[in-house]
């Protein structure tokens, strides 16, 4: 599975969640929480992030980006932005 296909997946996945509001989802508790519970920990996955690439292995940096692109989705979810138009914004910006 391409990485977009991976992104996308696991965007309608969160979409799920908020729609049904699962028991014991993580997403749904993310969702009842709020917009700024959710931004908060975007911000505090980015910095696990910076920590990891500066002072930790590959694996824990590969594992922090992952939880950071989940919050992400979680964020763009609540905000109504689908992945396509993330790609699409990436592509206009690598055209000459």
């Amino acid at each position: 599975m391409a990485g977009s296909d991976v992104l996308d997946r696991l965007y309608e996945v969160i979409l799920d969640r908020i729609n049904t509001r699962r028991e014991g989802s993580y997403t749904a508790m993310l969702y009842e929480r709020g917009k700024p519970y959710i931004a908060q920990k975007v911000g505090e996955e980015a910095s696990e992030v910076i920590v990891a690439a500066l002072a930790e292995g590959r694996e824990r940096f590969i594992s922090e980006v992952a939880d950071l692109l989940y919050h992400l989705l979680v964020l763009m979810a609540v905000n109504n932005v689908r992945p396509e138009e993330v790609y699409e914004e990436l592509r206009r910006r690598m055209r000459p």
